[in-house]
Parts: structure tokens; sequence; C-alpha cells
């Protein structure tokens, strides 16, 4: 399985999901820089990681959602191939088009860093296969702009057609309806604030977040 991580200035989580998707694939990533136009042709999943990206100059995740390399992300995400953005990676989704939504400031404007408790939501995507829908999982967070925004239409909307994958189990930044992490509607899609990069071998304190990566692999071998 071949796999590409995306790297924006302000970036400083690339190593961590490049060091957890080698461990998981077996094979180390190609890391694309923000500047490239186009994606590897053979690549299985594209990682955009977490950090601060552009320094969040305007909003965070804006400036990197229009860096050349987004585009052929976009194009290939609108084909069918499986993208993560996990932390900044989640808002640069959503100012990409790819998830709905914006992330916001965290209520009382803090930034929030330590393990918290996810329950999974809707289980049936290619990115949540291995978990069981209802369960509770540990996994970081670190971030100030993680607040998940939406209308209540598109909140509703959400809801019914199973793309909440996770939720938070406890309070933790204000964040609409709980709502930790969202795939798209064809599941290949995942935006996710908290980090399973940093749970994927014992060492950590946990795998929790190692399932995620073995879900994703077990529909593309």
């Amino acid at each position: 399985m071949k796999t590409a991580v995306v790297v924006f200035p302000g970036s400083n989580c690339d190593r961590d999901i490049a060091v957890a998707l080698e461990q998981v694939t077996g094979t180390k990533p190609v890391m694309v820089w923000h500047r490239d136009t186009t994606l590897p042709d053979d690549v299985s999943l594209v990682a955009v990681p977490g950090g601060f990206s552009y320094g969040d100059y305007l909003r965070s995740g804006a400036i990197a959602a229009r860096s050349p390399i987004m585009r052929d992300v976009v194009e290939r995400a609108d084909a069918g191939l499986p993208v993560l953005g996990i932390c900044n990676g989640f808002q640069v989704l959503t100012e990409a088009g790819l998830l709905p939504g914006a992330l916001m400031r965290n209520a009382g404007l803090d930034f929030v860093c330590r393990d918290v408790s996810l329950t999974v939501g809707d289980s049936r995507s290619r990115f949540t296969s291995g978990y069981t829908a209802g369960e509770t999982v540990r996994v970081p967070v670190a971030h100030h702009d993680g607040n998940y925004v939406a209308d209540a239409e598109t909140l509703d909307r959400l809801e019914g057609e199973g793309q909440v994958a996770f939720r938070y189990a406890e309070p933790v930044n204000g964040s609409a309806r709980d709502i930790a992490g969202l795939v798209n509607a064809r599941g290949n899609v995942l935006g996710m604030m908290p980090h399973p990069e940093r749970r994927v071998e014992a060492a950590h304190g946990g795998t929790d977040g190692r399932r995620l990566f073995e879900s994703l692999l077990d529909t593309i071998s």
C-alpha cells in the first residue's frame, strides 16, 4: 500500500503521521510538498497532517486549501481516492470543500491538549470498519480551533446519512453535537480533530488509533 503525506509550511505533525503509516503499512509514505501539482499515480491514501499550515494566517486551513497540490487532492478524492485529514488537516478539508461545515475557535478560547474519550458513530466507512458503533476509544487532542460548526440542516443531514464517524464522549471544545470526526457521503474522505496517529502502538498508551489505519488497509488489500 503506497501512501502520501502532504506537507505545508507550518505542518508539525507530518512526521507523526508518516511514522504511523509506515508502522501499519510497512512502507514509508511519499512526502508531497504543498507546491507540487500532482500526487503519485499509484497512491492508495493521502494524509493531510496536523499543525499550523501557513501559520494559521487568514483562517486555519484556508490558505493551505488553495495550495497547488490541493487541486489534485480534491480531484482524486472526488474520483474515490481515500483522503484523511487530521486536526489542521480537517480544517483544510472543510476549507477545500471536501467536507461541510467549518472549524472555529474552541469554547473558552483555550488550546486543548490531552487524551479524550471518543464514541464511535457510524462504523461502516472505510476508516471505521475496524470499530464497533457505540464503543468508546481514547485518542489525544491538541488544538485551538477544533470547534466544529454547521447549520442545523447540515447537521441533521450528516446525522441522517451516517457521516458522523466520531463524537466526543465528554465536553472538549464546544463542537456542535460533539462532532469529532466526519466522513463524506461516499465514505472515502475523513476529517478528524483528534490524533489517531498518536495511538498506534502500546508505547503511546494504547492502540485505539491504529485500528483506523488498519480499517482502511483492509479495504484496499
